[in-house]
């Protein structure tokens, strides 16, 4: 029996599901997630949580109230960690800010974000919804093939449930050209380690017969700052429901309501997410409503089309994930807003709900519903 291990943004029966925060800390729910319900469906048995950064929005969870995890001063993504050590075949993650594809990249590890909407995301914890996406990590692209095929399917459950019509629809479309471009306008900031093997995926798939070419889509390198906004203003929107009353953290200071919600998110929200709350709602003030929030939803149009345009030709878009291979200690302590710079490498497949594998080091962005392509090209890299 294949196992598998969810992270801590997925509601369990059984056992507490914090998001990573002191706000959900000891909070049970009273029903599961729906992946959880298909996975154990299909036979899958369920190993055990593995932590997240709080609400997803981190690095590789170097912000999780629980603590980070270090190996050699080497940040480490928790759930490549549970599949490193055999305790699971695969992980159930949830991809809100792409920490998921960089632990996959750095542990030299295969995910696969699927097509917005291809699973459900009913019992996860609501983070930034127009992105967040049901992802799988696992040692190889079969164990991803398999998790993916379990949980995948419409759930009335889910207001953003793909039909099954549409999907149908959406897979009949999708026709293999053998053909993948390297998007040279995103190697910017990478060092050596990454740019190696960004060549060696390119080498490794033109070594199979695939065509690769290489291509400067600015456009798309525009995502990250428009990801980073879009994702701020629906975190502030969403964490608005934790306010010390009906769940969660509450205070033991405060002489009226006021005091009570504002002592009870001081106090149980980190240093990280209070920034990224502050500056979603500053995005969504009056005076910058239409000029930040609105641009960046038309920024996300705009990156859409472009990108759709390219994958026209093409089966995957060939990218990096991170800008570098490790991140240490120093790094992470001394930048604290290193996951809002590290998007700039998967925003563009968080913002267009694009379909995207992470295999040798690097991400391959496909077209949507071309979820089986993409891991057939993850076998060869």
């Amino acid at each position: 029996m294949s196992k598998f291990v969810i992270d801590d943004m997925f509601l369990t029966v059984g056992t507490p599901t914090t998001a990573g925060s002191k706000m959900l800390e000891g909070y049970n729910s009273l029903f599961e997630a729906e992946v959880l319900t298909r996975l154990k469906a299909a036979g899958f048995e369920m190993a055990g949580k593995v932590n997240v950064g709080e609400f997803g929005v981190d690095l590789l969870g170097e912000t999780c109230y629980f603590g980070a995890s270090y190996e050699n001063d080497t940040l480490q993504y928790p759930a490549a960690a549970a599949v490193k050590s055999g305790e699971a075949n695969a992980a159930v993650v949830f991809d809100v800010n792409g920490a998921p594809r960089r632990g996959a990249a750095q542990n030299d590890m295969v995910s696969l974000k699927p097509t917005y909407g291809m699973v459900s995301r009913y019992g996860t914890i609501p983070v930034a919804c127009s992105g967040e996406t049901v992802s799988v990590l696992a040692a190889a692209a079969a164990d991803c093939r398999a998790v993916f095929t379990a949980m995948a399917g419409h759930d009335h459950k889910d207001g953003t449930s793909l039909p099954a019509s549409m999907v149908d629809a959406g897979k009949a479309a999708v026709t293999k050209k053998n053909k993948v471009a390297v998007l040279s306008s995103m190697l910017k900031g990478v060092n050596e380690d990454v740019q190696a093997k960004v060549n060696a995926a390119a080498d490794a798939l033109a070594a199979k017969g695939i065509e690769v070419i290489t291509i400067d889509a600015d456009t798309v390198a525009y995502a990250g700052a428009a990801w980073n906004i879009l994702m701020s203003a629906e975190l502030c929107n969403n964490v608005s429901r934790y306010d010390g009353v009906k769940y969660g953290y509450r205070t033991q200071n405060y002489t009226g309501i006021d005091e009570l919600y504002t002592n009870s998110r001081t106090e149980a929200f980190g240093d990280f997410l209070k920034a990224a709350i502050l500056f979603g709602s500053e995005t969504l003030s009056t005076e910058n409503y239409q000029k930040v929030y609105d641009k960046a939803l038309r920024v996300r149009r705009v990156i859409s089309e472009a990108m759709n345009a390219l994958l026209a030709d093409c089966d995957a878009l060939l990218m990096p994930a991170v800008s570098t291979l490790a991140y240490d200690k120093a790094m992470v302590e001394n930048d604290k807003y290193l996951p809002y710079k590290e998007n700039f490498y998967t925003a563009p497949a968080s913002i267009t709900g694009l379909p995207v594998v992470v295999a040798g080091g690097v991400q391959l962005v496909g077209a949507a519903f071309s979820e089986d392509v993409l891991l057939d090209l993850a076998e060869l890299v």
